[in-house]
């Protein structure tokens, strides 16, 4: 039920961080792999690290918030024969800054990179899904900011509670063609990203003492719920976010 064995999973953002360890995940439950990323010299360095443990990995270098880019991309995995079974639309960025000191542009690159690029690559994947009729999967990357918002993220809580609406709109239109849409609200994870504020000692304590868990989320946290919205297990469920965050959004 949870195996990927003959499925080929696109992960946006993969090159590195939490991308990169649903990329593992999804191949180490039997999926072929293509990785993404806007650094190609980065992305050819993960994909070379999976090939030597025996995965499959193609490599498509574009940027996600680039209409034509996308198309593009999508175009070329056609024409070498590579069908998208599993979309994983996990590229995201993050800005702090108070809303009055927030400029426009930094607003936008906020909102395409993480609510937009959702949108161009899941159009993609899904018309070429309904084409072959025999449906897919498509898993957005939300937040904890899906469901509440914090001070200074005020474009990226704007975003991820966008990514909770997305994903019901392209449930709403899409669940007939047997395309199962679901998202992923992670906590705090470590990652690189977020290694700064671990490093802090007044935001470690805090991030442990809201969390029930109290400790930060790992990768592989989410590896397990990436791969069930990833299989045949989840054939009928569509349009949630499930939340992996050691239980913060359960209590007060």
């Amino acid at each position: 039920m949870f195996d990927l064995t003959g499925r080929t999973a696109l992960i946006t953002g993969s090159s590195r961080g939490l991308g990169f360890s649903i990329a593992e995940g999804l191949a180490q439950a039997g999926a072929s792999l293509i990785l993404n990323g806007s650094n190609p010299e980065r992305l050819t360095t993960a994909a070379t690290s999976l090939r030597t443990k025996g995965h499959t990995v193609h490599e498509a270098p574009f940027d996600v918030t680039d209409e034509a880019a996308v198309q593009a991309a999508f175009d070329r995995l056609d024409t070498q024969g590579i069908a998208v079974d599993i979309l994983f639309n996990n590229a995201g960025i993050q800005l702090r800054r108070p809303l009055v000191d927030l400029n426009a542009a930094d607003w936008r690159h906020v909102i395409e990179t993480n609510l937009t690029s959702a949108f161009l690559v899941g159009r993609e994947a899904a018309r070429r899904m309904i084409t072959r009729g025999r449906g897919g999967k498509i898993i957005n990357t939300g937040s904890l900011t899906s469901a509440v918002a914090r001070a200074t993220t005020g474009p990226y809580t704007a975003a991820k509670g966008g990514i909770k609406m997305l994903t019901q709109a392209m449930t709403a239109e899409w669940a007939e063609h047997n395309i199962q849409v679901n998202a992923i609200g992670p906590g705090y994870m470590l990652t690189e990203m977020t290694q700064p504020l671990a490093d802090d000692p007044k935001f470690d304590g805090w991030v442990k003492a809201r969390t029930p868990s109290r400790r930060w989320g790992t990768p592989a946290d989410l590896i397990g719920t990436a791969v069930y919205l990833s299989s045949s297990a989840s054939d009928y469920v569509n349009g949630q976010i499930i939340y992996v965050d050691g239980g913060m959004l359960a209590v007060l």
